[in-house]
């Protein structure tokens, strides 16, 4: 039996996760769920997964919900301490942290002190502090399994290298792109709408992916997740656009070599297999006809056009604080701009002047990389005013 607990159980991860597991059968147990403030999705869940343990992060929604909690559920805290307390559960074997932002640090680093195995689809924290969460994940014997599908392509393609070698080993990473709603669009992107941002050509994401996906800052946020992940320098992880989203990632090794991840574009495939690491099961993902393939396209992005991604590497390359203060900028910008309050080509105007105003720092510590997002948050707040008054 496998017990798994699922930090966002509503949002499209959490949601795939649980169709995955039901695939996979009986021996797979839903111990825990979280979410943010769904609760009509949440008391679906729990109807039909009868979990152990629930946790509602929204202080209101966790209000409502503790005034009838169904029987035999047990209701942790509200906010970040009820996802911290679930994620380090004694009986839990797998911890999916499906979150979305820097809140998934705290739980992260609870699953990773429990030496849980981890299937991780929240980038934000190994953007803010990978490098130290990876030296924590080795201390406490925790394994970290990457949901999305692209460092997952790259997990599974250096799966024969072992990991205190992988620089050694690899010369370039691939990092695939669909290129967004917007990469084919020649016009002016600051009409863009957040519906327009939302529709992305290939998968069906939450709202801010979906957004950093349209901004090509999802690349660069992936390229730094990517470089701790797999203790790679910046320089030698190359983007490249490929609309059909076969290729999922590849690896170029010292030797010349390539290897790549194919399948088609369905986020079932890396979760199921995040959860079943190192075994491989069969999946709800209809198999990849090489026949019906007739043409793998693939493009240099235009930085230019796109300034979010060149914010990520420039972010990369000075290391400390400057990824940590990159996302909390980014992500303070990207709800202004879902919520109307911003223009599309805003959002690397404010994550520009963030970074311009960060400082560097000698040594990076985990409370460090906390105050360097809250600053973060703050800056972009107030350059934000004075970016719609411009």
């Amino acid at each position: 039996m496998k017990n798994v607990v699922i930090l966002g159980s509503t949002g499209s991860i959490g949601a795939n996760a649980l169709l995955a597991m039901k695939k996979l059968g009986p021996g797979w147990r839903v111990l825990g769920l979280t979410v943010n403030s769904n609760l009509l999705a949440l008391r679906r869940q729990v109807r039909e997964f009868r979990p152990a343990c629930v946790a509602v992060f929204d202080y209101a929604a966790w209000k409502e919900f503790s005034a009838d909690v169904p029987r035999g559920v047990r209701l942790l805290p509200p906010g970040v301490e009820g996802l911290a307390e679930m994620a380090s559960l004694a009986e839990a074997d797998i911890v999916l942290s499906a979150v979305t932002g820097a809140v998934g640090l705290a739980p992260l680093l609870a699953a990773i002190r429990a030496s849980k195995h981890i299937a991780l689809a929240n980038k934000e924290p190994m953007i803010m502090a990978g490098a130290l969460l990876m030296q924590e994940a080795r201390r406490w014997q925790a394994a970290l399994i990457p949901v999305d599908s692209e460092p997952s392509a790259i997990f599974q393609c250096l799966a024969g290298v072992k990991p205190g070698e992988y620089d050694q080993a690899v010369s370039r990473v691939f990092l695939t792109a669909s290129g967004g709603p917007f990469y084919s669009v020649k016009k002016s992107l600051a009409a863009v709408t957040p519906a327009q941002a939302l529709k992305h050509p290939r998968w069906n994401m939450g709202p801010k992916i979906s957004v950093d996906s349209a901004t090509l800052m999802n690349k660069g946020l992936e390229a730094i997740e990517i470089q701790n992940l797999f203790s790679l320098p910046i320089s030698k992880i190359q983007v490249l656009i490929h609309p059909q989203s076969v290729i999922h990632s590849g690896v170029e090794f010292n030797d010349g070599s390539v290897l790549a991840q194919l399948s088609l574009p369905d986020m079932k495939l890396p979760i199921q297999y995040a959860l079943t690491w190192p075994r491989r099961v069969r999946s709800l993902v209809h198999p990849l006809d090489l026949i019906k393939l007739s043409r793998l396209d693939f493009f240099k992005p235009d930085f230019h056009r796109f300034p979010c991604l060149e914010l990520a590497f420039c972010a990369a390359r000075k290391g400390g604080l400057y990824p940590a203060a990159l996302n909390a900028a980014n992500e303070v910008a990207v709800q202004l701009f879902l919520d109307g309050a911003l223009k599309f080509t805003d959002i690397p105007r404010v994550v520009e002047r963030v970074l311009a105003a960060c400082g560097p720092v000698s040594k990076l510590t985990l409370a460090g990389a906390v105050e360097a997002d809250s600053w973060a948050r703050q800056k972009a707040s107030g350059i934000s005013e004075y970016v719609k008054k411009r």
